[in-house]
């Protein structure tokens, strides 16, 4: 009900900031938003709902976040794109103290319903040693082996969901997020993910003149992207659905490295020369999300074309390289 307090950790960031602003147009008003970051640094920041800037590593800071809540969303954590997870394994596992401490508050103050977004870098890295990768579905997280550091996080706290609504009766959903982009998210700095920065390293050639791009990997590394907008729909149907289990949240276009680079050159009218970085981080070979599950229980996928949400996600951050 609209009138029901919902708590979003992780508000001030990409996903979270969207998630107020959907919450917000659907009429929903009492909502706590709640981030580590200072309100100026937030991706988008809404005045008309409660903002706390608080550290949900610690326990008081989450109690204090989940009093009184009916619904928690936990997007919260201290993550980025394959060049920050790869070379910040250890700062991606205390994340793990974001999910615990939310857990035993929400058993502390009742919370009715609570969502934790997982990802898909907890799926077996035997199962994407290729760029000619099989759909992975939701069994293929076992037997363990998932991306080190993050995904190992991101694999226990999903159990930890798990026996928190089994031994007591919180209402725990589970998406496992693959690759989401759009407008209002990290485009430089080093937490980007590969549209956003794909996007940006396109523009920066354009505006100087200078036609060549560096591309992490051989580029013949695959991946599937999901546009922010059904990132949201998936999230708040599967935390109001039955399934109980982690479920793939993710589109099932595939494309390569290459192919995403040819995407963005088309839109921004523009041929350039590529230069590849072997070096650099570049993750698993292949990954992409089976749908099967989610067709199955909710009669829906994520469907925004990737060259779509392209579309709109660099025409962002070409405003924001050049509104200065």
């Amino acid at each position: 009900m609209s009138s029901d307090k919902i708590v979003i950790g992780g508000a001030g960031g990409f996903i979270g900031g969207h998630l107020v602003a959907e919450l917000l147009r659907k009429g929903h008003r009492n909502i706590r938003a709640v981030d580590i970051k200072p309100f100026t640094e937030w991706y988008q920041h809404f005045p008309e709902v409660e903002n706390l800037q608080l550290d949900l590593q610690e326990k008081e800071a989450c109690e204090t976040s989940l009093k009184d809540a009916h619904t928690a969303y936990n997007l919260a954590a201290d993550m980025g794109g394959m060049g920050f997870i790869e070379l910040n394994k250890g700062l991606c596992m205390l994340s793990v103290l974001i999910n615990t401490q939310m857990l035993m508050a929400a058993k502390k103050h009742g919370v009715q319903r609570f969502f934790y977004a997982s990802s898909a870098c907890v799926y077996n890295a035997d199962k994407q040693r290729d760029p000619n990768v099989t759909a992975l579905k939701e069994a293929d997280a076992y037997p363990a082996m998932p991306e080190d550091g993050y995904g190992w996080e991101k694999l226990f706290s999903e159990r930890m969901c798990r026996h928190f609504r089994e031994d007591f009766g919180i209402h725990t959903r589970m998406a496992r997020y693959h690759n989401v982009y759009g407008p209002h998210g990290t485009w430089e700095g080093g937490r980007e993910k590969a549209p956003a920065a794909i996007c940006r390293k396109v523009i920066q050639a354009k505006l100087s003149g200078k036609h060549e791009i560096e591309i992490w990997g051989d580029g013949k590394q695959t991946r599937s992207f999901m546009y922010i907008d059904d990132c949201l729909h998936g999230t708040q149907t599967i935390l109001a659905s039955d399934i109980l289990e982690p479920i793939n949240l993710g589109s099932s276009e595939l494309v390569s490295i290459n192919q995403l680079v040819d995407i963005v050159e088309q839109i921004a009218g523009i041929k350039l020369d590529r230069n590849y970085n072997l070096n650099a981080p570049k993750g698993v070979n292949g990954r992409n999300s089976d749908n099967t599950l989610i067709n199955k229980y909710l009669g829906w996928e994520p469907c925004v074309r990737l060259r779509d949400g392209l579309e709109k996600t660099y025409g962002w951050i070409y405003d924001q390289m050049t509104k200065h």
